[in-house]
Parts: structure tokens; sequence; C-alpha cells
């Protein structure tokens, strides 16, 4: 029962995102890391379009609440992150359906990368290479 995540949120809601984490999994000590965010194309992409500063939030341990369930908690947290316009590290398990996915992260620079280089038959999508249930 350990959770191990990473979430980028935008500077602008760290004290929500805190308070949500608070609540959620209760693990301490807190990974907080500013991130710069440029305004590049890529999968992961700022809001309005401009580069902008977000939190790097990371937990790391075992959950302080007793309602912890590892995919509840986790399907909570990224809709949480999702709502915000903020990003789930790739590393760490990810329960987010295709659609959500690619809501948080933009795929029209990958998208077009793969039709281009003919790989959508070649290799799987990011998706298939980091979703829980798509590993299974």
């Amino acid at each position: 029962n350990h959770f191990i995540q990473d979430m980028l949120v935008p500077l602008t809601v760290m004290k929500d995102a805190l308070a949500f984490f608070e609540e959620e999994v209760k693990i301490y000590p807190i990974w907080l890391c500013p991130f710069k965010l440029p305004a590049n194309p890529g999968m992961l992409h700022p809001l309005n379009g401009e580069e902008a500063v977000f939190i790097d939030i990371g937990t790391y341990g075992k959950p302080g609440v007793p309602s912890y369930e590892p995919t509840h908690t986790t399907r909570r947290i990224e809709k949480f992150v999702r709502k915000h316009k903020g990003f789930q590290m790739m590393y760490a398990d990810s329960y987010m359906t295709r659609e959500e996915y690619r809501e948080m992260f933009d795929h029209s620079l990958y998208d077009k990368m793969r039709k281009k280089l003919h790989c959508e038959r070649a290799f799987p999508e990011v998706y298939d290479k980091v979703n829980r249930k798509a590993r299974i």
C-alpha cells in the first residue's frame, strides 16, 4: 500500500493541491520542486500557450489516511490534476482512460510524427506503455 506519485500543477493552484494531497494521502515529507514549462510544442502544454511555472508535488510512501485505496485514490488525484491543467509524471502508475490521458497530454505533435514516420503499427502509443490497465 505504498503511493509513489509526482504531479505537476500550475503554481497558481499549489495551495489547493497541497490541501487535496493532505486529504487524499497525507504523506510527509512532500517533494516540492518548481518547474518552468516553456511554450514549446510537445505533450506538456502550458496554460494559454505561454511559459508558466508549475510545481512538482511528489509523495512517496505509505498513506496516512484510513480511506486509502490505490486505484480509487489515484483516480481522484488524476482527476484533480486534469481539472487544473496539470500533468502526471509518466513513470508512476496511471489509471486514466485513454481519453483522460489525451485530455491531460497534448498529442498533436506526437500523433503527427507517428503518422509521418509510419510508427502506428510498429510501436505502441505512450499510453499503452504507462497505463497500468494497458500493460496487464
